[in-house]
C-alpha cells in the first residue's frame, strides 16, 4: 500500500486539475452514504469526528476520517486532522493512505471555486477571504482557476494570523492586502469566501452589494454559523448537497427566523454541474453558496492523487 504525505498530496492536486475533477465527480454515479458525525469528549477537551465513505461504480472506494477540535488553536495546533484510505472498489484491497488534511483543504477550496464558476459574475475579479487557516490560504489559487483575480483582500478575527496569510500570498505573487474593517472589505469586492469555524455571524446581509457572490464553506454543523439570516433575504441561494439544509447552522437559523424556506433554495452543486440549473441569471443578482462538504469530493481528489502518483 502506498503512503502519500502532505507534501506529495499537495503537489498532485493542482487546482487547474482538481476543479475539473470535482466537476466530473458531481456528474458521475458515486455513492455517498450520510456521513457519521460523532461528538467526542476526552478529558476536558471536546471535538467532532466525521466518518465519510464513498465509492464509484467502476474502480474505487474510500473512507475519510476527520477530527475537528476548535480549541487546538490555543495549543498552536491545526483545528482539523484527517486521513484518507483509498481502496480497490472491486476487491476491497487497500491502495493508498493519503494525507487527509491536504485532501480536505484543497477539495474544499476547489469545490468553492467550482460553485463560483457558475455563480460569480464572469467579470468578477476581486475576492475577500474571511479566515486565515489552510482552506483560506488555498482559496485565491482555487478561485484563480475559474476567474481572473486582480486583488485579494483578507480579514480574520485574529489580525496577526491574517497579516501572516497576506504575507504568504504576496510571496506567491498574489496582489493581497489586509482589511481592518470586515464591512468595508465585503462592500469592496465581487466575491466573498468565508472559511472559518465561527459559531457567531460574521457577514451581515445589509453589507451585500448587487452582483456579489457570497460563499460560506467553513461551517458544517448546526452550531456553526458565518452569516446572519439577512444574507438569505432577497438573494439566490444554492447549496452543495441536500445535506446542507439539514446540517448548516447558517441555513437552519435563516429557516428559524423565516427569511428563507427550504423550497426556495435554487439548486445543488449536482444540479449546476449536470446543467439542470444555469446558476447566475443576471449581473445584479446576489448569489449565496452554502456548503457542508461531500465525500465524493474527497474520493475524486484521492483518485487524482493516486493515479497521478502511479503514472509518474
Amino acid at each position: 500500500m502506498i503512503v502519500l504525505d502532505s507534501t506529495t498530496t499537495n503537489e498532485l492536486l493542482p487546482f487547474d486539475q482538481l476543479v475539473p475533477a470535482l466537476r466530473q465527480a458531481f456528474q458521475a454515479e458515486i455513492t455517498v452514504p450520510l456521513r457519521h458525525n460523532h461528538s467526542i469528549e476526552c478529558g476536558m477537551e471536546k471535538g467532532i469526528t466525521l466518518i465519510m465513505p464513498a465509492w464509484d461504480q467502476h474502480q474505487y472506494m474510500g473512507i475519510k476520517t476527520v477530527n475537528i477540535f476548535p480549541n487546538n488553536r490555543e495549543k498552536n495546533l491545526p483545528g482539523l486532522h484527517s486521513t484518507y484510505l483509498l481502496f480497490d472498489g472491486t476487491t476491497g484491497q487497500p491502495l493508498a493512505t493519503i494525507d487527509g488534511d491536504a485532501i480536505t483543504s484543497r477539495r474544499t477550496a476547489a469545490a468553492s471555486a467550482l460553485a463560483a464558476s457558475y455563480l460569480a459574475r464572469k467579470d468578477a475579479s476581486r475576492l475577500l477571504v474571511v479566515g486565515s487557516g489552510q482552506v483560506a490560504a488555498y482559496l485565491p489559487a482555487a478561485y484563480g482557476a475559474v476567474r481572473d483575480l486582480t486583488e485579494v483582500l483578507v480579514w480574520n478575527y485574529n489580525p496577526a494570523s491574517g497579516h501572516a496569510l497576506v504575507e504568504q500570498l504576496q510571496q506567491q505573487g498574489v496582489n493581497a492586502r489586509w482589511v481592518d474593517d470586515l464591512e468595508h472589505g465585503v462592500r469592496a469586492v465581487d466575491m466573498i469566501s468565508c472559511a472559518t469555524l465561527s459559531e457567531q455571524p460574521l457577514i451581515r446581509g445589509s453589507w451585500l452589494q448587487p452582483g456579489q457572490h457570497l460563499d460560506l464553506i467553513g461551517s458544517f454543523t448546526p452550531t456553526m454559523i458565518e452569516s446572519d439570516p439577512d444574507c438569505f433575504k432577497h438573494t439566490s441561494v444554492f447549496v452543495d448537497t441536500d445535506e446542507a439544509p439539514m446540517k448548516a447552522g447558517d441555513l437552519l437559523e435563516a429557516f428559524k427566523v423565516g427569511v428563507l424556506q427550504a423550497d426556495a433554495i435554487q439548486a445543488t452543486l449536482f444540479d449546476l454541474c449536470l446543467g439542470h440549473h444555469c446558476g447566475r441569471r443576471a449581473n445584479e443578482e446576489v448569489t449565496v453558496f452554502k456548503a457542508v462538504g461531500n465525500a465524493l469530493e474527497d474520493l475524486a481528489a484521492a483518485v487524482l492523487v493516486y493515479e497521478s502518483h502511479t503514472r509518474s
